[in-house]
């Protein structure tokens, strides 16, 4: 199986290329939003106590996202590959995540992390904002902190990957199918 992490700061273009990869080549697409949205929306006990930690301003678990992503794998059954968008966050998940897959015989393959210049990232966030309505991709305040969240707490997870031979970057700059090819390119070398 084909199991990639597509990592990147806000506004890299995951969500962009993760329609072309999982078009391409038949992958189950894991957002840990779109978990958490069906978990919440459907009032499971995953969700319930992911909604008892958000409530009271608290960070989920690890644990609970794992156990979502877990959940998801088992309703799904045999697939060809899975990319995680916006998963693992930090170091702990990616253990979790490894741990997970490792018990199923099917190891991450690869990290494939899109690049982007912060000045290039606050352009693209405030198009999409115009464009999407959504408010965090309006406030400048609003993006230069999710990007600084990322430096801080999401950064490291590409230091775990590449201490596994597991690690590629790509130039998140220039046409959408340029950049498609190199991540195509990088995806045949794992």
């Amino acid at each position: 199986m084909l199991n990639i992490v597509l990592f990147g700061p806000p506004g890299a273009g995951k969500g962009t290329q993760s329609e072309k990869l999982i078009e391409k080549y038949g992958l189950l697409h894991i957002s840990t939003g779109d978990l958490f949205r069906k978990h919440l929306g459907e009032g499971t006990e995953l969700g319930k106590l992911a909604k008892s930690y958000m409530d009271n301003g608290n960070l989920v678990p690890d644990q609970v996202v794992i156990d979502m992503v877990d959940d998801r794998l088992k309703e799904v059954g045999e697939v060809k590959g899975i990319i995680f968008d916006g998963f693992p966050r930090t170091v702990a998940q990616a253990e979790a995540l490894d741990t997970l897959m490792n018990g199923k015989n099917t190891p991450i393959s690869g990290m494939i992390a899109l690049e982007v210049e912060d000045e290039e990232l606050r352009t693209r966030i405030l198009e999409r904002g115009k464009s999407s309505g959504r408010a965090d991709d309006q406030s400048i305040e609003k993006i230069n902190n999710r990007i600084n969240v990322y430096k801080e707490e999401t950064l490291p997870v590409a230091d775990f990957y590449e201490k596994q031979g597991k690690f590629v970057s790509i130039n998140g700059v220039g046409t959408i199918d340029g950049i498609f090819g190199d991540i195509c390119a990088a995806i045949e070398q794992l």
